[in-house]
């Protein structure tokens, strides 16, 4: 009997993310989310919903999300404060407390509806499954960008060891999909920038990899000066590097950008807006000096951000 429960157990799992997110049709993207329950074996999991204080819940370190739009939140939080939390959010145990795994965005909208307590349903995911169902509920949802998709297809095939042909049969995506938006990492910082401010498009962003960091950030400002169409882009890169030899102008780059951002600084910044769960930025003025940017959008994310600024010193 007690077997059978078990096989009951699993097969309800093994309808994937999709039904536990709240789907009603399969897409190509959620086959990853079922391979990944399938896989699941440490035990009988469940899917039956449990009322979990918010306070008890960390959010999950494999986000490829740094940011929510705070518009749709607040609208989020007003639906909840009128109707509740009508679909679960899913979190796995995690040292005395809970992580989430998917519905970050439904915590935090339950948070700003003043919610103590929210229905959960309670899984047990290794990091390698959490990191997956993080990618899958986010490119299903609500599309990343580029640059958000670039860092968390590197970092899960850095921390699993898995290559791109892996990661590609998981999301149900092109080798050559996953390998194009990856390469969007080997741009110098600022390039990097203009693209997360959307100065400038992925599209802009892939024709200018062939060129190097200081001909990246000529090209960058001219595709922002003369506004320039991603075929614009690519025909000037080639007669940029045709006619003039790759040779830049005369005249200094930086009243354009700030000087390039190390790794170490870069990871830095990272940290902090894991940290602070918002939108945290170092600007550089010369190597040694430049300030560090905190953005926040409501009192209570700058009541939150002291808090944890104050723990901490």
């Amino acid at each position: 009997m007690a077997d059978e429960r078990k096989r009951k157990g699993k097969r309800r799992l093994g309808r994937g993310l999709n039904a536990l997110l709240g789907g009603n049709e399969e897409t190509p993207e959620v086959r990853l989310a079922e391979e990944t329950t399938k896989e699941t074996s440490a035990g009988d999991t469940s899917t039956d919903s449990t009322s979990i204080d918010v306070n008890l819940i960390e959010r999950n370190p494999f986000q490829p999300r740094q940011e929510f739009a705070e518009k749709p939140l607040k609208e989020l939080a007003a639906s909840i404060k009128q109707h509740g939390l009508l679909q679960p959010i899913l979190v796995r145990p995690h040292e005395g407390g809970y992580q989430l795994i998917a519905g970050e965005r439904r915590w935090l909208a339950s948070q700003k509806a003043g919610l103590t307590t929210i229905p959960c349903r309670v899984l047990d995911f290794n990091d390698e499954q959490v990191f997956e169902a993080a990618i899958d509920e986010n490119l299903k949802r609500e599309d990343l960008n580029d640059l958000e998709k670039a860092h968390a297809f590197h970092n899960y095939m850095e921390q699993f060891d898995k290559p791109i042909e892996y990661l590609a049969k998981k999301l149900s995506l092109n080798r050559a999909t996953i390998t194009n938006i990856v390469r969007l990492l080997e741009l110098t910082e600022p390039v990097k920038e203009a693209l997360l401010n959307k100065k400038i498009t992925s599209g802009h962003a892939r024709a200018l990899l062939s060129l190097t960091d200081d001909q990246q950030l000529f090209m960058v400002s001219e595709i922002i000066r003369e506004k320039f169409s991603v075929r614009d882009t690519e025909q000037e890169v080639k007669r940029f590097q045709n006619e003039m030899g790759g040779v830049l102008p005369l005249g200094p780059l930086e009243e354009h950008f700030q000087p390039a951002m190390s790794t170490h600084v870069f990871n830095i910044q990272q940290q902090l807006q894991d940290f602070l769960g918002v939108k945290t930025e170092i600007k550089l003025k010369s190597m040694d000096s430049g300030k560090v940017i905190i953005h926040f959008n409501s009192n209570d994310d700058f009541e939150r951000i002291l808090s944890l600024l104050k723990r901490a010193a």
